[in-house]
């Protein structure tokens, strides 16, 4: 995976590209952060495997309009065919998902536009919690929640943390600009990209549609793929010594 702050992100996802070339350059601190979190990470889980345990969750911006370019080769007297590129402020909708090694959990679409701040997620996590208690009652009982999602700032807020903490999940480190140690970049989103590459939506039920046609189709060893593949990426960014992961 490509990527870097998560202002080339936004305009990666208006843009409609699943994932673009990382350009943003490491600092010495970012390298020591991810070397260190993946080290106790690896550890922790080595000691005390709790991959089964992880619910892990994050936001993707849907456009309606999916446009596939293709490049058009032509006889040299003919003139050059072009597509046109995806409009930059076309109408998309933000995606939150969370998921764990045997599907997903809980997802909304939020209204057309509209972004998360942090009173948002806050309300998302009780409906997280609930879809938790309902669908991995031994999880919510017994074993508890071992949480993870990114930096972003509605994740990382004051009211955010103060939630987590009402909830009672074991929250998981995550170093900044690291979307390669975030299964949903790496994995699920990737594979939705592919499934709405060429689609066009005229609503929101449209895409939802779409996107539980997408998420049924894909069986458990689909999410276990990526959710049990993080050791082994951990393990790969420490003996890169901190650098991301291009795939």
């Amino acid at each position: 995976m490509c990527h870097r702050h998560s202002t080339t992100r936004d305009i990666a996802e208006k843009l409609n590209v699943s994932h673009i070339c990382i350009t943003h350059q490491l600092k010495e601190i970012h390298l020591t952060q991810r070397i260190s979190i993946c080290d106790s990470l690896l550890k922790r889980n080595e000691n005390d495997p709790f991959l089964k345990n992880l619910v892990t969750g994050d936001e993707k911006w849907i456009v309606y309009k999916n446009v596939t370019r293709k490049r058009s080769w032509v006889k040299q007297d003919q003139p050059a065919q072009t597509t046109s590129k995806a409009e930059i402020h076309q109408k998309k909708i933000m995606l939150s998902v969370w998921w764990d090694y045997k599907g997903i959990l809980y997802f909304e679409l939020m209204p057309q536009n509209q972004t998360i701040n942090s009173n948002v997620y806050v309300e998302q996590l009780d409906k997280l919690n609930d879809a938790i208690e309902e669908k991995r009652p031994v999880l919510s009982n017994r074993k508890g929640v071992v949480f993870h999602h990114d930096n972003a700032r509605p994740h990382t807020s004051l009211v955010t943390r103060q939630k987590l903490l009402e909830l009672g999940w074991d929250v998981l480190s995550h170093p900044p600009y690291s979307p390669d140690l975030a299964p949903s970049d790496y994995h699920l989103f990737r594979s939705m990209q592919n499934s709405l590459n060429g689609k066009i939506f005229n609503n929101a039920d449209d895409v939802r549609s779409h996107l539980i046609q997408f998420f049924n189709s894909k069986d458990q060893t689909f999410y276990e793929r990526g959710i049990f593949t993080l050791p082994e990426r951990w393990k790969k960014v420490i003996d890169k010594n901190g650098q991301y992961l291009i795939e």
